[in-house]
């Protein structure tokens, strides 16, 4: 059994990737192309030097954490996800950066479980939060995520909502 399996189902398992085993790069690799060619991810393929950049960043990366979900030999989801620090909480955090399941398996319970193997994750290494963005137009994804628990962050009168903005650097 992989010693790092943290969650299991009758035809779904859902672990800690290992980015040196050239299989599970691979599935990945694959898993984030076809997430970026979704119309939620931006609907664009991703270019080849961007492809041949992944794997090397995210294992050159100190905080990368990859949880994988596969069901028997199909790779079939992937929550990529980064650790951070809270000051407000003086504890570190991890942040769910991208979370996909592929078409034919969505609506089957695999998303919740990979959110709840990366809460688990942040659980044992004494993480305050799970944290993590999501298109305003992706009803089915904010859906999920409500179940799971997420909310939109808010100052302390609950008033205040915050925004995830971003300025890229060419």
């Amino acid at each position: 059994m992989n010693k790092n399996l943290l969650q299991s189902t009758n035809t779904v398992e859902i672990f800690q990737a290992d980015l040196d085993n050239p299989e599970q790069a691979q599935a990945l690799l694959e898993l984030i192309v076809h997430f970026a060619v979704d119309p939620m991810s931006g609907g664009m393929t991703l270019p080849s030097e961007v492809r041949e950049a992944i794997i090397p960043g995210l294992k050159a990366h100190p905080t990368t954490l990859v949880m994988l979900a596969r069901s028997g030999q199909d790779y079939i989801g992937t929550a990529v996800c980064f650790s951070g620090f809270s000051t407000f909480y003086a504890k570190p955090l991890i942040n769910i950066h991208d979370l996909m399941v592929m078409e034919g398996y969505r609506g089957n319970g695999i998303g919740a479980g990979l959110m709840s193997a990366v809460e688990e994750k942040a659980r044992q290494t004494g993480c305050c939060k799970v944290t993590l963005e999501v298109r305003d137009d992706n009803q089915s994804a904010q859906g999920l995520y409500a179940r799971e628990g997420y909310a939109c962050a808010k100052g302390d009168d609950l008033s205040v909502k915050y925004l995830y903005l971003e300025k890229l650097l060419t």
